[in-house]
């Protein structure tokens, strides 16, 4: 798919990775859809950005773990921009908690938004991916295809979003095709400590450290590539090789 003149709808694209996504959709071509939850200011910031680009941009405030805030994403899009051809389910909780000390509710918040969102959000999207050849791009972490005892709600949902974008690949096809982007360390976690994160960035065997640039690298090759679909790219300088 050739990005310039599509619309894309990026969750949780006010900040971090999610704005990088956002930003390098735009100097591809694209108009943009920024949800985030509760980032105003760096929502209007990351639309302002867009804008700069050439671009349009719109901001939805809504929380994709909610059935009336994908709904507001999805009219969104089409009342800006009166289209939908690209979707990116970046929006996420990452929560660090031992597993006995996990409960029902922390459970159900976590694959509310990283899992159970995404799925129905995909789910309202499609007919509008659907009317011209659309893409889905969801974005998972390391903890998808490893064992994090401290982040089990997490890594389920991380596994859950990855399978999901294979089994979506064959139920959305030949119209639309998915795909998942697994990055590896590229930005410290808010509430991890320094040491924390200097560990994750210096596992790797590539020379340099990781950055959101990478994922948005990935992500653009992966919208244009229109004979890949169902397929998980591991954007980690190597450290899964370690």
């Amino acid at each position: 798919m050739e990005i310039a003149g599509r619309t894309a709808l990026v969750t949780g694209g006010a900040r971090r990775v999610g704005r990088a996504i956002a930003i390098g959709l735009a100097r591809a071509g694209g108009d943009v859809v920024i949800d985030h939850s509760n980032s105003d200011a760096e929502a209007g910031e990351v639309a302002d950005l867009v804008r700069r680009e050439g671009r349009r941009a719109a901001v939805v405030r809504a929380d994709v773990a909610s059935a009336a805030g994908r709904r507001d994403m999805i009219e969104t899009a089409v009342s800006q921009f009166g289209r939908l051809d690209i979707l990116v389910n970046n929006a996420s909780l990452f929560e660090r908690t031992a597993f006995q000390d996990i409960t029902e509710s922390d459970f159900d918040r976590v694959i509310g938004v990283n899992l159970r969102g995404p799925f129905f959000l995909c789910q309202e999207a499609a007919p509008l991916l659907k009317k011209e050849t659309g893409v889905i791009i969801n974005i998972a972490d390391l903890s998808a295809t490893q064992a994090w005892p401290t982040f089990a709600h997490h890594a389920i949902s991380k596994a859950g979003l990855l399978h999901l974008s294979r089994v979506l690949a064959r139920a959305l096809a030949p119209e639309v095709r998915v795909n998942c982007i697994v990055p590896g360390t590229i930005l410290p976690p808010a509430d991890f400590e320094g040491e924390d994160y200097a560990d994750g960035r210096d596992r790797r065997v590539t020379a340099r450290e990781g950055s959101p640039q990478d994922v948005v690298d990935a992500l653009l090759w992966l919208i244009r590539a229109d004979f890949v679909t169902g397929q998980t790219v591991i954007v980690d300088g190597g450290r899964t090789l370690l």
